[in-house]
């Protein structure tokens, strides 16, 4: 009733000058509050405030009441004008800072529980809960801080450690985190919360064995644990074991029939594995995921998903998520402006000039400019559901894209007269993708193995610092990055490349779109729309594929890849 980490206790009424019948009231007040019979306390401590308004037991109790029925704003009234009385009580304090918390005041709880821990050192509950409310402002070293002081005060509380060990992962202090959970474990055996968060920090690590053991301890403990499924089978998918991971989310889906993360993530693994019926299905469950990059767009023109006529229609095809996205499935306007509609297409700004020339388009539009008026609408990655996409009938023409002549003719001459094979690098993706620090390789480590006797043109736009120090050192390769101004200008430098050498990024996709010769570095489990085990891909005709044979092997991949190199020229 007061603070969480203190019972119940009786006020201490002799110096407050109550009238015995007063007195009486309170005392069974608090006695039913104890008992958990909220209305009757609740009425009596009513009756000690008409004729003493100002008693500030009653009205701390009163808004302990009030934030028990999660009453949240008059339990912060109550209680502040508790404090306003009597501002020496720590679980006053404690308990407007647990109101405030509720109500996501995370600032005003933090200075609740400053004042609390002030009065009560000794208070593990209100430093743990200050922890918490740091936690939530992203003051991640503070709440460090506030746990540390929480276990001080009392070493065993499980709850401190497991938060403690939250905080350190969100800073990405590993081996620290994991310290913190083997000691919540310690305390609490079953304590399946941290066995999850250790099981997430140990994926972190890229111990996957080990983590899935942890989420096995988990489910083995809270069977209906959704999140250790599915984070059982992301581990999992991690290790390749890719029929097991479609277990364990089935095994989340069996507990949370809707959930639409998990309905998302098993999407990607079924297409991964080629299953597209089901893949393609799954994957609408996307718009439900709390992922931004999953946005859905809001049009009052019914969506399309291949069962309407489209003869003599309108129809807005929208990009949705990266680049690389938008040029591989912008191939499917062809498709539907065969089913007699006119197609508008809407893509990012930098897209807009190289789409223009897409077959099947009646009109480009920028993203963000007003919309011409349509009947229907679709994101482009839909389309392959909508046209039932199985891997023989995918859409792969050689070549789907052009880079405007005159851009051409302005690189050729940027680039000056041709001595050697052209070969154009691309070796990192944007640093925001969930999945960078696999599919990205550091440029020293890159360039290692450049045999010589090629002109190396960098395609990168967007260069890391550390990357940009290593292009000033290495004088066979020229980066032009830096002056290409939208897509135009890296189709026109892949079309004047004799093969283009890239990490999976929006590169790759152009390059193969324009039906160049396209080399593409892929980590050990790769995107699901490189599938698995083939060094080709049915999306790309003139693509070829290098795939790690173990998970983090760069040098691998690089010594095949310039293996070739050498002797494909």
């Amino acid at each position: 009733m007061l603070s969480k980490s203190r019972k119940a206790q009786k006020p201490g009424l002799a110096s407050d000058n109550l009238t015995s019948q007063a007195r009486e009231r309170l005392q069974k007040a608090v006695a039913l509050h104890q008992q958990g019979q909220l209305a009757q306390a609740e009425a009596l401590y009513a009756e000690v405030l008409r004729t003493q308004p100002k008693n500030h037991y009653a009205l701390h109790l009163s808004g302990v009441i009030a934030l028990q029925k999660h009453d949240l704003q008059r339990a912060v009234d109550l209680i502040g004008k508790a404090i306003e009385i009597h501002p020496h009580n720590g679980d006053f304090y404690s308990n407007h800072g647990n109101a405030l918390i509720q109500l996501n005041r995370f600032e005003e709880a933090v200075q609740s529980y400053e004042k609390a821990v002030a009065i009560q050192p000794d208070d593990a509950q209100a430093h743990y809960n200050k922890g918490n409310a740091l936690k939530k402002l992203k003051r991640l070293d503070a709440a460090v801080q506030s746990y540390d002081q929480t276990i001080a005060v009392k070493p065993d509380f499980a709850e401190a450690h497991l938060n403690r060990g939250n905080a350190l992962r969100e800073l990405n202090q590993f081996d620290a985190a994991l310290q913190s959970y083997e000691k919540a474990i310690d305390i609490k055996p079953d304590y399946a919360e941290a066995y999850y968060g250790r099981g997430l920090t140990l994926k972190k690590l890229k111990r996957l064995d080990a983590a899935v053991h942890s989420f096995d301890k988990v489910i083995t403990i809270k069977p209906d644990y959704v999140a250790a499924h599915a984070e059982r089978g992301n581990a999992l998918v991690e290790l390749k074991q890719l029929d097991a991971a479609v277990q364990s989310y089935s095994s989340a889906l069996s507990h949370a029939p809707d959930h639409p993360n998990v309905m998302t993530q098993k999407s990607f693994v079924l297409l991964l594995m080629g299953e597209f019926d089901m893949g393609w299905r799954l994957y609408e469950w996307r718009w439900k995921c709390d992922r931004v990059s999953f946005s859905r767009r809001q049009f009052s023109q019914p969506l399309w998903l291949g069962d309407e006529k489209l003869k003599g229609k309108t129809i807005l095809l929208h990009s949705e998520q990266g680049m690389g996205d938008t040029l591989q499935f912008c191939r499917y306007a062809k498709l539907v402006s065969g089913l007699g509609a006119q197609v508008i297409l809407e893509v990012p700004k930098p897209l807009v000039g190289l789409l223009a020339m897409l077959d099947g388009i009646f009109q480009v539009v920028e993203q963000g400019a007003v919309l011409p008026s349509f009947d229907f609408h679709c994101p482009l990655m839909s389309l392959p559901f909508a046209f039932k996409t199985d891997i023989q009938s995918i859409p792969s023409e050689p070549k789907y894209l052009a880079a405007p002549a005159s851009k051409v003719a302005f690189w050729q001459e940027r680039l000056g007269l041709r001595k050697k094979p052209l070969v154009g690098l691309a070796w990192s993706g944007s640093h925001l993708h969930k999945s960078d620090s696999n599919r990205s390789i550091v440029l020293s480590d890159f360039v290692r193995q450049l045999p010589s006797g090629f002109q190396y043109i960098s395609l990168q736009k967007e260069v890391r610092d550390a990357d940009r120090a290593t292009l000033q050192l290495r004088q066979d390769i020229l980066h032009v990055g830096d002056e290409i101004a939208d897509f135009t200008d890296t189709a026109a430098l892949c079309e004047l490349m004799d093969v283009v050498i890239s990490v999976d990024t929006s590169v790759v996709h152009l390059s193969g779109a324009l039906g160049k010769r396209t080399w593409v570095l892929l980590p050990f489990v790769p995107d699901w729309r490189w599938l698995l085990d083939r060094n080709d891909s049915p999306w790309y005709p003139s693509v070829k594929l290098y795939r790690q044979s173990t998970i983090g092997d760069w040098d691998t991949v690089l010594a095949s890849v310039f293996a070739d190199l050498k002797t494909a020229f």
